[in-house]
């Protein structure tokens, strides 16, 4: 299964609410299995977001060498949807940057 922002941040919230109750109730196993379960959500969370950024970054350099070929070629068209796949993978980036 790959990564999921949304399901690494509900295993997450899940896993934070299992290791209040059992801190809470004094029940150790709980409050361990929460912990765990947190744990590997913020990390399937951060994968994902990985992901993103990676995927961005290709999609912005392929971009990038379809402006740079189609300048050089004098195709405009094909300047132009190099310019727009760049700008998408730059948003693809940002919306996938650690805030």
């Amino acid at each position: 299964m790959s990564p999921s922002k949304i399901s690494g941040r509900f295993h997450s919230a899940k896993g934070a609410v299992r290791e209040n109750i059992g801190r809470t109730i004094g029940w150790m196993g709980l409050q361990v299995r929460g912990a765990s379960e947190r744990a590997a959500g913020n990390a399937e969370y951060n994968t994902a977001r990985a992901k993103g950024y990676a995927k961005g970054t290709g999609s912005r350099i392929a971009g990038k060498k379809d402006q740079i070929v189609g300048a050089v070629t004098g195709d405009r068209s094909q300047m132009n949807s190099g310019g727009l796949r760049s700008d998408k993978g730059s948003a693809v980036q940002s919306f996938n940057r650690h805030i």
